[in-house]
């Protein structure tokens, strides 16, 4: 039997794994990857790397060293037909003297709506949509809110016993989860621009909140209402990344002065229902182009992020181990619901097994 010659599906599969090594560093720009064929030859590839820098389609034209007429550009979004922070890629497209353009999915930016792909055919090139466009979305899917909805997309990160708990009675944690499931979840942070953090878990665990390495922006935003944080705070005195302290609009202007001093930037909003409104916070956020936030804790902030809609996905690991106890703290706090009927839809959920440990995964129905 003849091996199954690569069709448009396997060409835009290498475009999609292209669009992947950016993972975590094009914020606020989506992860895009191309791929340049010639009679079912690759020429080249390419993907963006960072805002600013070269689209994915001219990496690839640039990859090709000048050899791109009559063929076939296979790109994961549609290409750009406007001026940002680079020229659009429409012009370049047409001046490149490419034939047919493969496009993934449709770029969601109204700006570019559509649009992209009217240019290219009007400009005579043969243009087909709509390939792997489930997989597509799934890796932008901070991109795909930030532009549609004007917010960041939130993933709550929890570490738990087997019956909800992420400390004892007495606020022992350390360690619930393995090694393992912790160097995992450390890792994870590489796909974030973002990480949030309540002051309960400063204050208890005075934690260092580390980006990974090759972060060029990795930003720490801790929320405490009352500027209650300590002075000499690891997170304070010897982080290399921008820190958010997050109060409302009454708390110290003495404290939040020396807060500054250290380096933090203060963001003051107002309360909603005796809470620090935190739409409104990521509204803030989303004008600094943080388009992707990991919500590491604890439970009365998680609570919170549940109680005013803003979650939308959720990354648990559980131990299988149980702690039990009214007054132990669970990992999710906050009002809660009255009636099943409301209760918090996962959907799609991933189960995958990490030592003696189990991680969920999964997207929330909203």
């Amino acid at each position: 039997m003849q091996d199954r010659l690569p069709d448009n599906e396997y060409f835009m599969r290498l475009a999609l794994k292209q669009a992947l090594k950016a993972k975590g560093n094009t914020w606020p720009n989506p992860l895009v990857g191309a791929v340049l064929v010639k009679d079912r030859r690759i020429m080249s590839k390419g993907y963006h790397k960072m805002a600013g820098l070269a689209h994915a389609e001219i990496e690839a034209f640039k990859n090709a060293n000048g050899i791109t007429k009559n063929s076939t550009l296979y790109i994961t979004l549609e290409p750009c037909c406007t001026f940002g922070r680079t020229p659009p890629c429409t012009e370049a497209i047409i001046n490149a003297g490419i034939k047919k353009v493969v496009v993934g999915m449709r770029d969601p930016n109204p700006k570019n709506n559509g649009k992209g792909i009217k240019i290219l055919r009007s400009a005579g090139i043969n243009v087909e949509v709509g390939f792997l466009n489930k997989e597509l979305r799934e890796i932008n899917l901070p991109y795909i809110k930030y532009i549609t909805k004007s917010l960041p997309l939130v993933t709550v990160k929890v570490g738990q016993s087997l019956d909800g708990k992420i400390a004892t009675k007495s606020g022992e944690s350390q360690w619930i989860t393995s090694k393992k499931s912790r160097d995992y979840a450390h890792k994870l942070r590489a796909d974030f621009d973002a990480i949030m953090v309540g002051i309960n878990t400063i204050i208890k665990d005075n934690p260092k909140l580390q980006a990974p390495k090759q972060k060029r922006r990795f930003y720490k935003i801790i929320i405490d209402p009352n500027l209650d944080i300590p002075i000499d705070s690891w997170v304070l005195k010897h982080s290399s990344q921008q820190v958010f302290v997050v109060c409302s609009l009454n708390s110290s202007s003495s404290k939040a002065k020396r807060l500054q001093q250290l380096g933090a930037k203060i963001l003051r909003i107002a309360c909603k229902n005796g809470n620090l409104n935190l739409k409104s916070l990521l509204k803030k956020l989303v004008r600094i182009e943080v388009t992707n936030i990991l919500v590491e804790g604890g439970g009365t902030l998680i609570g919170s992020m549940f109680d005013q809609h803003l979650v939308d996905k959720v990354i648990f690991f559980v131990a299988p181990k149980i702690i039990g106890g009214k007054d132990s703290i669970s990992s999710i706090m906050g009002d809660g619901i009255n009636r099943i009927k409301d209760v918090v839809q996962i959907e799609d959920v991933l189960v995958k097994k990490i030592g003696k440990d189990y991680l969920f995964e999964g997207k929330i129905t909203h």
